[in-house]
């Protein structure tokens, strides 16, 4: 009886532990651990007078809004490199 009762204690350990792992990996890989709160420098080098209409996150980049007076556009930059990847006019 007393080996039952070992057995049961440590199946009950080996559940828990195996449920903390289950969810630390759960969320490292959606992003909410580790380097996902890295910062992102980048300068966008827009003449002055620009501004951002609005950002959102395309595929691993960042697409960015800008307004300018010669005419919108969008300007794309990979988030993993703070690089700027392209850029599409709108309009013409």
């Amino acid at each position: 009886m007393g080996a039952l009762k070992v057995l049961v204690a440590l199946m009950g350990v080996l559940i828990v532990a195996g449920t903390v792992t289950l969810v630390v990996l759960i969320v490292q890989r959606t992003g909410g651990g580790g380097d996902a709160a890295a910062r992102l420098d980048v300068a966008l080098r827009q003449p002055a007078g620009s501004s951002i209409g609005g950002v959102t996150a395309v595929e691993g980049r960042l697409a960015v809004w800008v307004r300018r007076a010669d005419g919108d556009r969008v300007v794309l930059v990979d988030a993993r490199r703070g690089t700027i990847v392209g850029e599409m006019r709108l309009g013409d």
